[in-house]
């Protein structure tokens, strides 16, 4: 069985939360102001932050979402990773110092640093919280999936568990043991991943030989053996049905029948994993193998960095692909099916990406609509924006950035090789790709697995914290404390911000319940695409452009709001992932909105200053005198 329980893991495991709780209680007695409680006191060594971006960026998407893509589709995976640190370069050079000298606590602060607007504040508040929701669900997700393994607990249990934990930090002491929390995950994720991709050059390869294909005459030959072809109407797979009465599902290729592995949902709730009710001893089979490697050797032995990528180009890799069969008895049946590729093709773009390899010019536009999303997109996440407020100064912003960017770089190298190791380990999980980094950790150790597991789920716990802190202040301090203008004493102003921190929670435990089917990467791509639109064409402008009014900054990041999120709505993958409607009848053109949105913001910023008076003395000027 490719998931059991096992007591290391859960010992492990519980070593590591149980310290970051005892860490975070510690750290309580420091967070008591709201200056404490918001930014850590604005005192945190810039070396510490440096690593506390590296911990709040790597995410369970960077981490279990890249590391999936890579397994599953090989080189379209790292696009994403290109995509994430390219958006770091805009954040040194535009934003690191500016937004450390301009706000207090908030992204809302820098914004309205000069206007003192209500519009501004309404305006980025909400679109702190729209954003830190869509970013909250692949974390949680990623929590749900490692739970499953970790303990043999199902998916709701690791949302659950991670919601709660995660709330006992933040609700506790605030920036102070969110950003150590984040330092201590990030180092420990860049030591431990590069320790596993030692593993995986120190193992090489190993072939495994090509999937079963056989001739349909040799499975009639067989006594008792029933077969039914066209079992699905115009689909190439046949049922064969043996002796016993257990039904397996072929698929019908020119070579012949290959083999397939199946999960049969009938309507009565019954369930069938290849032909038989799933238990302990009848469970999916794991996938990931090589069939051939050049030469036709068996084995590499242990190979160097740049001698694993040329090895794996000239081998043929087995790869998966799913589909769903309804039949008219109402039953679903899951086929993965197995199919040889060359290495090179894997090390290839356009394997995830359709768009990159696509006669559509449409499939086209919304590769590079999600590209500019990732590039965009960084420099605009509240999470990120509020770690620049727990330094003492815009030097200091900056030095912290360049550690990250360092840190979070050497990461993504490292992806390419946990990825392309899942995908050669022969342990993946045919069902979810999610897994595929702790998996492949198991191949080598149990040991192995308990650590990575437990550090993956710190990763969803620091980043989660990072989320509902960046949410609280955008509750607390920037909506009732200064849109509303509810007077509070510094007591309360932390007291309303741990009770907006319980609130988030409680709502991201719910959406990791409801998105639990989807990869993590994808998703982050939506939160991506919704803080570029919004967030940085208000950002940019106000640093830059001496014209830009309060009206046209509020304007802005409404719009660039509402029309990502609207498009990202009405989108073919919103229509097929989450409507389970028909994606052909989906109303804007392409998935990813930035491309549109993102210049929409823009073009809305600077029409509406030019129509509104222009303001005494703007933030450009201000940045231009100094």
């Amino acid at each position: 069985m490719l998931y059991s329980t096992s007591i290391m893991a859960i010992a492990v495991f519980a070593f590591f939360v149980l310290g970051v709780l005892a860490l975070s209680f510690y750290l309580g007695r420091r967070g008591q102001t709201a200056k404490g409680y918001y930014a850590a006191h604005g005192q945190i060594h810039w070396s510490v932050n440096g690593m506390a971006f590296a911990g709040d960026y790597l995410s369970a998407a960077s981490f279990l979402g890249i590391c999936g893509l890579i397994a599953s589709y090989g080189y379209d995976g790292f696009l994403y990773s290109i995509g994430y640190l390219a958006g770091w370069i805009v954040a040194l050079l535009v934003i690191a110092e500016p937004i450390k000298r301009l706000g207090k606590f908030t992204f809302t602060d820098a914004l309205d640093s000069h206007y003192d607007s209500r519009g501004i504040k309404l305006a980025a508040a909400i679109s702190t919280l729209v954003v830190s929701a869509f970013y909250l669900i692949p974390q949680m997700v990623g929590a749900g999936a490692l739970i499953t393994p970790l303990l043999g607990l199902p998916h709701y249990a690791g949302v659950l568990l991670v919601g709660v934990t995660v709330t006992l930090i933040v609700v506790t002491a605030g920036m102070v043991s969110t950003t150590w929390v984040q330092f201590i995950k990030g180092t420990l994720l860049v030591i431990f991943c590069a320790a596993l991709t030692i593993m995986i050059l120190m193992r090489g390869f190993t072939a495994k030989g090509s999937p079963t294909v056989v001739n349909p005459e040799e499975l009639r030959a067989k006594p008792g053996v029933r077969i039914v072809e066209n079992a699905w109407k115009d689909k190439p797979y046949a049922k064969v049905i043996n002796a016993e009465g257990v039904e397996s599902v072929y698929k019908i290729t020119d070579a012949g029948w290959v083999e397939t592995q199946t999960v049969v949902a009938k309507s009565d709730g019954t369930k069938l994993v290849n032909g038989k009710p799933q238990t302990k001893d009848n469970d999916l089979r794991p996938i990931g193998t090589l069939a051939e490697l050049p030469g036709g050797a068996e084995k590499t032995g242990s190979l160097g960095p740049f001698d694993f990528f040329d090895t794996l180009r000239q081998s043929k890799v087995v790869t998966w692909s799913k589909e769903v069969l309804k039949d008219e008895s109402g039953a679903s049946t899951t086929v993965f099916t197995p199919a040889v590729q060359r290495g090179e093709d894997l090390l290839k773009p356009g394997g995830y990406f359709k768009g990159m390899k696509s006669p559509n010019f449409t499939d086209k536009l919304d590769f590079i609509s999600l590209m500019i999303a990732l590039f965009c997109g960084t420099a605009s996440l509240p999470h990120i924006l509020i770690r620049y407020y727990t330094v003492k100064d815009q030097s200091s912003a900056r030095k912290s950035t360049v550690v990250g960017i360092a840190a979070i770089g050497f990461f993504y190298v490292l992806t390419l090789y946990l990825g392309l190791g899942a995908m050669t380990s022969g342990a993946m999980d045919v069902t979810d790709n999610n897994m595929a980094a702790p998996l492949l950790a198991r191949s080598f150790s149990e040991l192995m697995f308990a650590v990575i597991s437990a550090i993956a789920f710190t990763t969803v716990l620091g980043t989660v914290s990072g989320l509902i802190m960046a949410g609280a202040g955008a509750v607390a301090h920037d909506l009732l404390e200064n849109l509303f203008r509810i007077p509070m004493t510094d007591h309360q102003k932390v007291l309303f911000g741990k009770g907006a921190a319980a609130l988030l929670g409680g709502g991201a435990m719910v959406l990791g319940i409801l998105f639990k089917d989807f990869n993590v990467s994808f998703l982050v791509g939506w939160a991506f695409n919704i803080a570029a639109s919004a967030n940085l064409p208000a950002l940019v402008m106000m640093l830059f452009w001496r014209r830009t009014t309060k009206q046209g900054i509020a304007c802005a990041v409404a719009v660039g709001m509402l029309s990502s999120l609207a498009w990202i709505l009405l989108s073919a993958d919103t229509y097929s992932k989450v409507y389970g409607w028909d994606p052909k009848t989906s109303i804007v053109p392409f998935s990813q909105p930035g491309l549109v949105t993102i210049p929409l913001g823009f073009l809305v910023l600077i029409v509406v200053s030019l129509l509104t008076p222009k303001p005494a003395h703007s933030v450009a000027e201000e940045l231009a005198e100094t």
